[in-house]
């Protein structure tokens, strides 16, 4: 049960916290919705392991599952993506590109200082131009943020990895706030 009392206690997740709050609702999905589906160099599939990875980083369970199941459905992987961004992507063919950009992230996730020239230079090295830099740093910042407003006020998450195939076809073929 959530810190708060929700219009629709039976929303998990940012879903129940975004029906509360309309008006801040709506920013944020459009942030969501540029980050992970706008333009960019990086693919929205490899945006969300970005997201579904800092998710995990933080203990964010409703986040992580809810984007890597959006990353199987771009990537067509099917949810044992959602299993595998947890162990650090051994069974899944990624880029030295975006291995380089998730370490990135996880400097950012740990705390922004902690990004170092070494770290973005061999972001750069493996081929991550300007644009994808930043926007790694972006979805990174702002998905601390994201699981930190989720887990601060105490939403419910299912815990089975198939509860999110859908959401995470919504997500990835919808889009957000849609």
């Amino acid at each position: 049960m959530a810190h708060i009392k929700l219009n629709n206690e039976e929303l998990p997740g940012i879903r129940g916290l975004l029906d509360f709050r309309p008006e801040t609702a709506k920013p944020l999905l459009a942030l969501a919705e540029t980050l992970l589906r706008g333009p960019s160099g990086l693919t929205s599939g490899e945006r969300e392991i970005i997201a579904a990875s800092v998710s995990y980083w933080n203990q964010c369970h409703f986040c992580h599952t809810s984007h890597a199941a959006a990353a199987a459905a771009h990537l067509q992987t099917g949810l044992n993506l959602i299993d595998d961004i947890k162990a650090g992507l051994p069974n899944t063919p990624v880029s030295d590109k975006l291995r380089a950009l998730l370490n990135v992230a996880h400097q950012v996730q740990k705390g922004g200082k902690n990004v170092t020239d070494e770290d973005i230079a061999a972001a750069r090295e493996a081929g991550a131009t300007d644009q994808e830099i930043h926007d790694t740093v972006l979805i990174a910042a702002a998905f601390c943020m994201f699981n930190r407003y989720v887990d601060g006020l105490g939403t419910w998450a299912p815990q089975p990895n198939e509860a999110y195939k859908e959401m995470g076809e919504r997500m990835a073929f919808v889009g957000y706030g849609k």
